[in-house]
C-alpha cells in the first residue's frame, strides 16, 4: 500500500511540474519592459521600431530581437540567445547558454512570473559584473500562439 501511495504521489507531483510548464509553453512577444537601476526606473515600449519574441518549449527558451528597418539606420539591433529553463508554476528559472552578447552566457535567471490571460509579466534581476550590470527588470509579454 505504501508503494502504491508513493507512486501516486510521484504521479502528482510530475502531472503538476507538466501542468505548469504547459501554461509558459508557446511563443510570447515583449510589449513593455522597465529596468529599475538604484531607484530610477526607465521604460521601453517594445512595439515601436523593434520586435521582442521569447519561444519556450518543454525544456528550452530563445530570444529574437531585431529593430524593423532591416539594420538600415542608427536603430539598428539584433540580439539573440536561449537555453534550458524550469518553471514550478510562479518561479521561471533561466540558464542562459547561447547569446549574442557572450558575456551573458552562462548566467543564471531567476523570476517570478504571473499570468493574467494571455499576458505573462516577468520580474527578477539581472546581474552581470563583468559588464556593470546591476538591476531589476518587469517585463510584458502577450501569447502570440500556444
Amino acid at each position: 500500500m505504501k508503494i502504491f501511495v508513493i507512486g501516486l504521489l510521484l504521479v502528482c507531483l510530475s502531472s503538476c511540474e507538466e501542468e505548469h510548464k504547459n501554461t509558459i509553453v508557446g511563443t510570447w512577444e515583449l510589449q513593455t519592459g522597465i529596468v529599475i537601476k538604484n531607484k530610477d526606473s526607465v521604460a521601453t515600449d517594445y512595439t515601436k521600431g523593434q520586435r521582442l519574441i521569447k519561444i519556450i518549449n518543454d525544456t528550452h527558451f530563445s530570444f529574437l530581437r531585431h529593430d524593423l528597418k532591416k539594420g538600415t539606420d542608427t536603430t539598428s539591433v539584433f540580439i539573440a540567445g536561449g537555453g534550458s529553463y524550469s518553471f514550478d508554476g510562479k518561479t521561471y528559472k533561466e540558464k542562459l547558454e547561447f547569446c549574442t552578447g557572450r558575456s551573458w552566457e552562462g548566467k543564471d535567471f531567476s523570476f517570478e512570473i504571473e499570468f493574467k490571460n494571455d499576458t505573462l509579466i516577468q520580474r527578477g534581476f539581472e546581474k552581470n559584473v563583468a559588464i556593470g550590470v546591476d538591476q531589476e527588470i518587469i517585463e510584458t509579454y502577450v501569447r502570440t500562439n500556444k
